[in-house]
């Protein structure tokens, strides 16, 4: 038996101050860590509990959204100003997970989930950079059917697993941190790394840092949006495309868009090149797949990932179809 401490915190600097202590980790849900925990992935003797901070939903000054670390998946699924301005956040949400892991799941730990690849989850029998760096990575050569096409590098090819996240960069979302020398912003397409030779460092946070807040900024393309996730079956199955997207056109021409992907890189992607690519250029689908086609230019497929190119072509194509209002 492994002795284990647990720990309410019941304020943010009484957090930081227990996750400072070694093999000390911060628990909201507890939906991927105790999984972890279970397999010997993460070797943890201290479990902060930070589920008293602050969950709220609320509007900002500026017309934008704040919500607390602790709020719950669920919760912000269903707040009346997330569907309404924010429609694409609330899909991918609701697209993440069983209701029940809705309900116990909190955005700060969504953001801080790991990957589900099966080589890293198999800590007894797998090579693993990821898991345990210079030991190699098994899924280059392995069963590779999930793993990323964009970003990846020699030494990790693992995704990321989080539908929200992908919907929280294509709304250009940040995350509010804090630790004992104080707090900062970070943008969420920073705060994930992409792997490098250091897989083992998954996100820009300090130490000392905890998640604090998610401020998503006002946003006229968002009330346009949606989510779409393919998968390999209907439910509890992670994503091999998914596509975030807002769009507004004038005159049937786009005026402007965001979009994300998931399933394909270790880090929800921001698609920069494709909205660049369909600014001022008729909302038609082969002006979609041009732009979708110009994002996954550089994509490198493993052996049994190939398809997702096509697959990621097709489906923000179709995504972008529905949102110009041509629904054939």
């Amino acid at each position: 038996m492994i002795p284990l401490a647990y720990h309410r915190a019941s304020s943010a600097d009484e957090a930081i101050h227990l996750a400072g202590a070694p093999g000390a980790r911060l628990l909201g849900g507890g939906t991927n860590l105790i999984d972890l925990m279970r397999k010997g992935v993460e070797q943890v003797s201290d479990l902060v509990d930070v589920t008293a901070l602050s969950s709220s939903i609320e509007e900002s000054d500026d017309g934008g959204l704040m919500i607390g670390a602790a709020a719950r998946n669920s919760a912000v699924a269903a707040h009346p100003l997330v569907r309404s301005r924010y429609p694409l956040l609330s899909r991918a949400i609701l697209a993440g997970a069983s209701a029940q892991i809705r309900n116990m799941a909190t955005v700060g730990g969504n953001l801080m989930q790991r990957t589900r690849c099966v080589y890293f989850n198999d800590a007894a029998g797998s090579r693993c950079n990821k898991r345990a760096p210079g030991s190699g990575c098994d899924a280059r050569g392995g069963f590779n059917r999930y793993h990323a096409i964009l970003g990846a590098s020699p030494h990790c090819v693992a995704t990321n697993p989080s539908d929200m996240s992908v919907a929280l960069a294509a709304l250009d979302a940040r995350i509010h941190v804090s630790s004992a020398s104080g707090t900062r912003i970070i943008a969420l397409g920073d705060f994930h790394r992409l792997p490098g030779e250091r897989p083992d460092i998954e996100t820009v946070l300090e130490p000392s840092e905890i998640i604090t807040a998610i401020e998503i900024p006002p946003s006229a393309v968002a009330a346009n949006s949606t989510y779409r996730k393919v998968r390999d079956r209907a439910s509890y199955a992670f994503a091999l495309v998914s596509v975030a997207a807002g769009l507004t056109l004038r005159d049937g021409v786009v005026e402007d868009v965001r979009i994300g992907f998931g399933g394909v890189a270790p880090k929800p992607w921001r698609a920069l090149r494709a909205e660049a690519a369909l600014r001022g250029q008729p909302a038609t689908e082969s002006a979609f797949m041009a732009a979708a086609a110009t994002e996954l230019a550089d994509a490198v497929p493993l052996s049994g990932n190939g398809f997702k190119i096509d697959l990621a072509q097709r489906t923000l194509a179709a995504v972008l179809t529905e949102l110009s209002g041509d629904r054939r």
